[in-house]
């Protein structure tokens, strides 16, 4: 390995600085994402969730409809629920498809829970609304992808919208400004490991 002087490295670091800055320059267009997380691997919820955080300390009001947790206390819960003016925080699921074993219902909860999803995008008071799982729902066919996309590509110019969940559909993806797929590389799980309070919840 070349070892560099601190002459040359801060003339390197230089030469990064101005071609990011002629990169920045040319990035001027402000508005609303549509934003997707899948995958197979942890971590869906938790960036989007971390999102919302960011959002909360830049003074944004956000809406987060969970479509499949719900029948568990999460942590994320009891801290945004301190704040109540900047965030609606609505877990409307009543666990995931094999826990409830109810296909009506899963479907009439993902239309309730969906509502709300569309009543938030819908209302301009909403910085970022976020609908957590909501692929999981498109999956299993509890709501038409259709009018889906509809909605999401009828918000508001200036409105983030963030959706989580495994197998998100392609049409979703290519509608959708950034995609980000989470890749399982190693999880405690498999080794034995409970879900944790802090971790997983």
């Amino acid at each position: 390995m070349v070892q560099r002087t601190d002459e040359q490295h801060a003339e390197k670091m230089k030469k990064k600085q101005a071609a990011h800055d002629k990169i920045m320059a040319g990035k001027t267009v402000e508005k609303g994402l549509l934003i997707v997380h899948t995958g197979k691997g942890k971590g869906k919820t938790t960036a989007a969730l971390g999102m919302v955080v960011r959002a909360i300390g830049h003074g944004k009001k956000v809406g987060v409809i969970q479509f499949v947790k719900g029948a568990m206390t999460t942590g994320e819960k009891v801290v945004f629920d301190a704040f109540p003016d900047q965030v609606e925080f609505k877990p409307m699921g009543e666990g995931f498809t094999w826990n409830t074993q109810d296909r009506a219902r899963d479907i009439e909860l993902s239309r309730e829970a969906w509502e709300e999803v569309k009543r938030m995008v819908a209302d301009p008071a909403y910085d970022m609304v976020l609908a957590d799982e909501l692929n999981i729902v498109l999956r299993y066919d509890y709501l038409p992808l259709d009018e889906v996309l509809e909605v999401l590509s009828a918000r508001g110019e200036m409105n983030h919208v963030l959706v989580t969940g495994r197998n998100a559909p392609e049409a979703l993806m290519d509608a959708a400004d950034l995609v980000t797929e989470m890749t399982l590389v190693k999880h405690p799980f498999r080794s034995g490991v409970k879900a944790q309070a802090g971790i997983e919840f």
